[in-house]
């Protein structure tokens, strides 16, 4: 999978969501996808801090609220994502934004 470079030119561990919005929220119909080096097999999951699934495959489908973060050997552990299950949200985009960028926010319940 595609991953940028960090400032010290690194490969770093993404944490992407689907679909592409944050907060992500459970009724959505989240899929958590890791990428970064090594063997997509390999993905250590991690859940509200603690161990979740050893080894398992780079994506799946969220069927509980929680902070997740996923660990690729060799290019180390992830940001935490946050799956909410509030009944109202407003929500951006889930790319970097900067200053001047037009945004689209979506409030939705």
């Amino acid at each position: 999978g595609w991953c940028p470079l960090s400032p010290t030119g690194a490969q770093i561990t993404q944490l992407l969501v689907e679909p592409p919005w944050m907060p992500a929220v459970l009724w959505d119909g989240v899929t958590l996808n890791c990428q970064g080096l090594g063997n997509p097999n390999n993905t250590t999951w991690y859940k509200d801090r603690r161990h979740w699934r050893q080894e398992g495959p780079d994506q799946f489908l969220v069927t509980e609220s929680g902070t997740y973060k996923c660990d690729r050997p060799g290019s180390g552990l992830s940001s935490p994502v946050s799956i909410l299950n509030d009944w109202l949200v407003l929500q951006v985009p889930a790319r970097a934004l900067l200053e001047g960028d037009t945004v689209t926010l979506r409030c939705r319940s």
